[in-house]
């Protein structure tokens, strides 16, 4: 029998989770669906070359996900979100997607998500002083996305108590 003892810690050592980090890391890399994830990024930048904000994310297939939306506070409430998603979705579509996905938090900014098509898809709450947690859908052309998100739609919004 393989022996060992397990531990809980609160962190655990960097050494410890870099060890599960590599594992894991070297167990994705040897499926070889996963050399078709490509990285998508869009930047926003000041004439000066700083950062203003961006829209990260990939695409694998015909679905991208949208993994971080960032505008700078200063320069927020001017449309530069709106065309860092509108932009981002342009590029997935270019490459083939038809659905985008993202996660965000109630605090975040499910509301602009919504304002520009995306479609609840799983709400799982749970989390301290309230904080919901939502994943969210939109579909960006035809195809398997377009089913995927009609099941979606078709079926009960998908919730985990509270």
């Amino acid at each position: 029998m393989f022996e060992l003892r397990l531990s809980i810690h609160a962190p655990a050592s960097m050494s410890a989770l870099a060890v599960v980090d590599a594992g894991l890391d070297e167990h994705n890399v040897a499926e070889s669906a996963l050399a078709d994830v490509r990285p998508l990024h869009v930047i926003a930048e000041r004439v000066d070359g700083a950062v203003a904000g961006g829209a990260i994310g990939r695409t694998w297939g015909e679905c991208c996900e949208l993994q971080q939306l960032w505008v700078e506070p200063g320069a927020r409430s001017r449309g530069i979100g709106t065309r860092l998603i509108q932009s981002f979705e342009d590029a997935a579509r270019a490459r083939g997607c038809v659905l985008v996905y993202l996660e965000t938090f109630s605090f975040q900014a499910p509301e602009f998500y919504q304002a520009h098509g995306y479609s609840q898809v799983l709400k799982v709450g749970g989390f301290t002083r309230g904080v919901v947690k939502f994943t969210l859908h939109k579909t960006i052309g035809t195809g398997f996305g377009d089913e995927l998100n009609s099941a979606f739609a078709r079926s009960p919004r998908r919730t985990v108590p509270t």
